[in-house]
């Protein structure tokens, strides 16, 4: 499975971005997809996932009622919308995908994931 994301930029606090995930290959081996983010100096965490089967979701706290995850099952594409950006969505964005469910049901950990797209940065200025 190969990833490829876009989306990231600059934008002022309380704006929004989408994120865009395609993915190529053997996509239907593909579990679930999930959006990571790494800010400077902090360890990557999940931000949403979605498991494919059943559209399952799930949301990091700092991020529910803001951030929206979705997918495009015609294009193998899953997107982050982002609304009411803060300076502290400042990070490197990654999606990833897994081909297997976890213990941890939809809040699989990074480790889990064998598959990534490349980092988008997206900056929040104040």
């Amino acid at each position: 499975v190969q990833l490829q994301a876009s989306g990231g930029g600059l934008v002022q606090a309380g704006g929004s971005l989408r994120l865009s995930c395609a993915a190529s290959g053997r996509t239907y081996s593909i579990y679930a997809m999930g959006w990571f983010r790494q800010a400077p100096g902090k360890e990557r965490g999940l931000v949403a996932a979605k498991r494919w089967s059943d559209g399952s979701t799930g949301y990091a706290d700092s991020v529910k009622g803001r951030f929206t995850i979705s997918r495009d099952s015609a294009r193998n594409t899953i997107y982050l919308q982002m609304n009411d950006l803060k300076p502290e969505d400042t990070a490197v964005y990654y999606c990833a995908a897994r081909t297997s469910a976890s213990a941890m049901g939809i809040f699989a950990k990074d480790n889990e994931y064998a598959y990534w797209g490349q980092g988008t940065l997206v900056t929040v200025s104040s």
